[in-house]
């Protein structure tokens, strides 16, 4: 028995103002209430209360100690509503909209690292290129590489998207290595059919802007199937370093023309202005954060 329980004890005792109704508040028979008290007296050697049939009354020592036994529970009180508001706001939805190629990517460690690590909190994850209003639709976060001046919103940096010249070993070994952007005019290249100008891809060497015409056998607007034909040896593509690192790194694809800069976007981790914004939220957008970081910091290594 704790003397923090033995004080707790006292201040409801007196509160309630009976050893019936204290130990009815407590689940503690009257035995029990009666020798938590004594045992807080022989302890500290005093007498802190008469007891007679009708009603009990405080000692000197006993007036004395009731304000800070009060005090003591009112803070005990505190602390643990503080700690159910902190477990209730580590648990719930959490809402978030991101391109469809980003979502594909960092899914599997939302599905298991994150949520391994808080499993009461429910990812709604909606895969979406398209503008969403985050507070008219009810998103706690997005990713974007456009961001408006909108007072309403908060935008992190996030990790600037290169794009990465890339081709399997298979089609390399068939086809030949392109050393030059102009090269790739005689190579089959795998398009991408979100942008206007797919069929003229731009390379940056020394302030020098090299335009190139390509063209081959697949356009698509989605870049997790030009991966796939990639990997099967269909062509050339250009993708997104942030779903590279780990065909980079265990060699399926490899990295083209890395003499040569290209396109480099921006991306930021959007969430609307708010004074308090909810702990689950925070945590995943930390974990979001340190995931792109890790990619890129793996993707350099290379």
């Amino acid at each position: 028995m704790s003397e923090l329980d033995d004080l707790t004890a006292f201040a409801v005792l007196m509160e309630a103002g009976s050893f019936t109704l204290a130990a009815q508040q407590l689940g503690w028979s009257k035995g029990q209430l009666s020798k938590r008290i004594s045992r807080l007296e022989t302890s500290h050697s005093v007498l802190l209360l008469h007891r007679t049939t009708r009603r009990l009354s405080l000692t000197a020592a006993g007036a004395a100690l009731l304000p800070q036994a009060q005090a003591l529970v009112a803070q005990v009180e505190r602390a643990r509503q503080a700690l159910a508001r902190l477990k209730d706001d580590m648990a719930g939805p959490v809402r978030m909209t991101v391109p469809v190629s980003l979502g594909e990517t960092f899914f599997e460690g939302l599905l298991l690292e994150f949520s391994g690590t808080y499993p009461e909190i429910q990812i709604e994850l909606e895969l979406n290129n398209g503008y969403r209003d985050l507070l008219r639709d009810g998103f706690d976060l997005a990713i974007r590489s456009n961001v408006a001046n909108d007072e309403r919103l908060v935008a992190r940096p996030l990790l600037a998207m290169q794009e990465v010249t890339c081709a399997s070993p298979a089609y390399l070994a068939q086809h030949g290595e392109p050393h030059t952007p102009m090269e790739l005019a005689e190579h089959r290249c795998l398009l991408n059919s979100h942008y206007s100008g797919r069929e003229e891809w731009l390379y940056h060497q020394r302030h020098e802007l090299l335009r190139v015409r390509v063209s081959g056998p697949l356009a698509s607007n989605h870049y997790s199937l030009l991966k796939k034909a990639a990997l099967v040896g269909a062509g050339i593509v250009r993708l997104p370093s942030y779903m590279l690192h780990a065909e980079l790194g265990d060699g399926r694809l490899q990295w083209l023309l890395r003499d040569y800069q290209t396109r480099s976007t921006p991306m930021f981790l959007v969430h609307p202005y708010q004074g308090g914004m909810p702990r689950r939220v925070q945590v995943l957008a930390d974990y979001l954060m340190g995931w792109f970081q890790r990619s890129t910091q793996a993707l350099e290594k290379l």
